[in-house]
Order: C-alpha cells, then sequence, then structure tokens
C-alpha cells in the first residue's frame, strides 16, 4: 500500500534570495529523492580551500561573478587545472576529490546554488574552516 503523494511546492529564488542575510551559509531550497539537496547561497571574499573525495560538486550562478580556484599556492606546478571563472547563468561541475576554493572580488557579492548528494558539509575535508559552517536555513516546504 502507497502512501498519498506529497503536494509539490513552488519556491521562488529571487524571494528566498532576499532572505539570505549571511555569506557561505548554505540554504536548503529543495530536495529530490531524498538523496540529494539544491542550495541557495549569498557569497563574498574567499571561502576556504577543500575537496569533496566522495562526491562531484556543481555551481550554478544566479547572480554576480565567482571564480573557483584550482590552484593551490604553494601547490606542485604538475596541476595543469585552470582556474574556473563563471558569470551569472554558467555553471561548472567540479569533480570528486579535487581541491577547490570559491573566491569572489572583494567587496562584490555573488549568488550561487549548488547540488550535491544530501548531508554533503560545504567546506569538504577542510581541517580549518574559519569558522564557517554548514548552516544549512530551510527556506520550502
Amino acid at each position: 500500500m502507497s502512501s498519498a503523494p506529497k503536494q509539490p511546492t513552488k519556491v521562488s529564488i529571487p524571494d528566498s534570495l532576499n532572505r539570505i542575510t549571511n555569506h557561505w551559509s548554505p540554504n536548503l531550497v529543495a530536495s529530490i529523492n531524498d538523496s540529494y539537496d539544491v542550495k541557495i547561497v549569498k557569497v563574498s571574499g574567499d571561502f576556504v580551500w577543500h575537496s569533496h573525495p566522495d562526491t562531484d560538486e556543481f555551481f550554478y550562478v544566479l547572480a554576480g561573478n565567482l571564480t573557483i580556484k584550482l590552484r593551490e599556492p604553494g601547490q606542485d606546478e604538475s596541476n595543469q587545472l585552470e582556474d574556473v571563472f563563471l558569470a551569472t547563468g554558467e555553471l561548472t561541475v567540479i569533480p570528486k576529490g579535487v581541491r577547490h576554493c570559491p573566491v569572489i572580488v572583494p567587496g562584490e557579492e555573488c549568488a550561487i546554488m549548488v547540488i550535491e548528494p544530501s548531508g554533503v558539509v560545504n567546506t569538504g575535508d577542510a581541517t580549518d574552516t574559519g569558522g564557517l559552517k554548514n548552516a544549512t536555513n530551510i527556506l520550502y516546504g
């Protein structure tokens, strides 16, 4: 015996963005198959260098410009990956295990959508998160 279907909800991304007051604090706007989270976040300045050893990470720029650095300072030059520059409406997927650091020009703000498996911590494997937390607020349902 199956349960009744859950009523789909509509989420306004612009309205949800207007409710966000903290940078680098993901906000859950949807869940897919109870397995993937769709999050939006406002960002400014530099994040922390990190990777996600077990999952890819999807970035879609809703507003502003985002650079995802792929060459850590002092890193062996054998890493031939180039930084990824994204403008409004552009996306990229960072493969699992690739160290990266999202960066926004100082004084500017960027809004992004991230899709990743449920439970993934936004600071990945970083040991020093500079006080950043995976404080996910739920903005739907």
